[in-house]
């Protein structure tokens, strides 16, 4: 341990004592929202600049006060507090406007991945009793095929929102910037009434199939989120920019991203999506001084041929998820990156870690109550003692993280209460307490001088979701749909490593009905494609005679991921789906090669 290690986390107590004291609990009647935040930006900050986008800069008046007109038309349609309304919809100023107007008028934003087709974007909107559907222009077809499926009036309950010059005419949507063009700028007063207690957003979890989980989200959610990310993590002043380019219907682009702009006046670049080309460019452009990330992103980026210009950029703080130890320190040193702030914390959790001591490879340390116990992988199972109760795992060994659910770490899960419940592990270590199971893999490292907080780095998932493309893939709900194919008897889904990417790809063990005599390999890609958001759609096949389970019938997943797709310990047909092509082919050893090489364009 040297000095400077010492100083250099002595010199971060002020920011923890800050956080402490914004995290103390406080009851849900407390007055607070994230809407707050802007009005507040636009109050104090009113001609600094708030939203980059494209060719459109907005300050922080402007953006309030359209936010304000689609709140206050919103309303004298009959939204009110509660009430959801599904958003869908690419990056963009307009978006994050409806979500803050929602938000004023205690409404529930109903957040849409945007790459959802058919029943998968039918239940989004669905099982959350969306009173309303505002979408943007470039999913207008999406909507456009579900609306047959929808309990929403033709005309009255859709509205579309042009993109740039890109203004459809349908007879069965309204165009929103003109019908609210005519209503107040002024913050209505609803605004005033809002609570830290009440729900604000519905952020889907899943997003795979057609049974997608809606997590509760709340204003003192994502006050939180958004406090530690832009006053904590990222120490934002209003002179500062974030670079962002994640998807803004997830919780890490909406409240760690731009819950960091709101909470601290920054301004925000905004990109419809990520692009590794031209990230240094817009970096250089735009003057962004921090970045949200995703570990892919970042790998992305560290696989693009290094230039001595590299470290000729602003940027000196970055947020975010997923940074794996691999890319992290040469990133770190490639780029010129002081600080990396890596933080962790499922959107229907309770438990929230973060990097606070900017220390290498970990996703730092946690104020809440957790507890990493043994769990059995293969079993698919907590290992209890002989007592019934969770073994605690070994300082530095993985374990399943467990958060104790508390006044002081409230457990909102889901809008489906079933799901919620599955969630919750009772009588963990005592009769009568209850742990929100985190699904992951943990464990404790030592990064040196911490003022004895333990640091905990994420070792993996476990149970039915795993991570591929930045999103959480649960083989259950792809099982099910796989298993709607005409030819397949069973399902085993699960993930593999691919070497030289983050997360894991998605292979599934199918077993045909007996009479079938070929499989019908054209057929089946085209369903998937239909079926399935294109990150969850297997990455390998493997046909097998028989599927293996449990004496209680669960599909044993343990060798099936050992065994992977190497073709030496395989004696099954296996076939891939590769990078950029729409039908799967027979798998080989001159690809097989490929992948192990890295070399394969995952």
């Amino acid at each position: 341990m040297g000095l400077v290690d010492v100083f250099s986390t002595l010199k971060r107590v002020p920011t923890l004592l800050q956080l402490k004291r914004a995290m103390a609990p406080m009851p849900d009647e407390t007055a607070g929202s994230f809407a707050a935040w802007v009005e507040a930006n636009a109050s104090s900050l009113p001609e600094h600049c708030a939203i980059v986008f494209e060719e459109q800069e907005i300050n922080w008046r402007e953006f309030n006060g359209l936010a304000n007109q689609y709140a206050n038309h919103l309303k004298s349609r009959g939204i009110n507090r509660g009430d959801c309304v599904s958003l869908m919809m690419d990056n963009r100023i307009e978006f994050l406007a409806l979500i803050v107007a929602l938000n004023k008028i205690g409404a529930i934003g109903g957040l849409i991945n945007n790459n959802l087709t058919g029943r998968q974007l039918a239940h989004c909107i669905s099982v959350t009793h969306s009173r309303l559907c505002i979408f943007g222009a470039e999913v207008a077809d999406a909507v456009n095929s579900v609306r047959s499926d929808l309990p929403l009036a033709e005309g009255d309950d859709y509205y579309v929102v042009p993109d740039g010059d890109h203004r459809p005419s349908l007879n069965w949507a309204q165009d929103l910037p003109a019908q609210s063009a005519h209503a107040s700028d002024e913050n209505p007063e609803d605004s005033a009434n809002n609570t830290i207690g009440e729900t604000a957003l519905y952020i889907f979890t899943s997003g795979t199939t057609g049974l997608p989980k809606a997590a509760l989200t709340s204003n003192r959610r994502y006050i939180m989120a958004g406090g530690l990310s832009g006053q904590a993590g990222l120490k934002l002043k209003p002179s500062d920019r974030i670079y962002l380019c994640l998807p803004l219907y997830h919780a890490t682009g909406l409240l760690i991203g731009a819950g960091a702009a709101f909470s601290t006046g920054a301004s925000m670049f905004v990109r419809r999506r990520f692009s590794a080309s031209n990230f240094l460019p817009d970096v250089r452009t735009h003057q962004c001084t921090s970045f949200v990330y995703i570990g892919e992103l970042c790998r992305y980026l560290a696989n693009t041929q290094e230039k001595p210009t590299d470290l000729n950029n602003p940027i000196r703080s970055m947020i975010g998820n997923g940074m794996r130890p691999d890319v992290w320190l040469d990133f770190k040193k490639r780029f010129a990156i002081k600080n990396i702030c890596e933080f962790y914390g499922a959107s229907e959790g309770n438990v929230s870690f973060a990097n606070l001591f900017n220390k290498d490879c970990t996703v730092g340390m946690t104020s809440s109550v957790v507890r990493l116990v043994k769990y059995d992988v293969d079993a698919d199972e907590i290992v209890r003692d002989a007592n019934g109760f969770c073994v605690e795992v070994d300082e530095g060994d993985p374990g399943l993280m467990l958060g104790q659910i508390n006044e002081e770490a409230k457990f909102d899960g889901y809008t489906d209460r079933e799901a919620s419940e599955k969630k919750v592990v009772r009588n963990a270590f005592v009769e009568g307490d209850a742990w929100f199971n985190s699904g992951d893999l943990m464990c404790t490292v030592d990064v040196g001088y911490t003022l004895g907080y333990p640091h905990y780095q994420f070792v993996d998932r476990v149970g039915d979701t795993f991570r591929w493309k930045s999103e959480n893939v649960s083989t259950n709900e792809v099982g099910e749909i796989i298993n709607g194919f005409n030819q397949v008897k069973f399902c085993n889904v699960f993930g593999v490593e691919i070497p030289g990417t983050d997360g894991r790809a998605g292979m599934a063990a199918i077993t045909l009905h007996a009479d079938v005599a070929a499989f019908d390999l054209q057929g089946f890609s085209e369903y998937v494609h239909r079926e399935l958001a294109r990150y969850a759609i297997p990455v390998f096949l493997r046909i097998q005679p028989d599927i293996e389970v449990t004496g209680t019938f669960k599909m044993i997943k343990g060798d099936l991921r050992k065994e992977g797709f190497q073709l030496g310990q395989v004696d099954d047909p296996i076939y891939v789906l590769r990078p950029g092509l729409n039908e799967y082919e027979l798998f080989d050893s001159p690809y097989l090669d490929l992948i192990n090489k890295g070399e394969a364009g995952f």
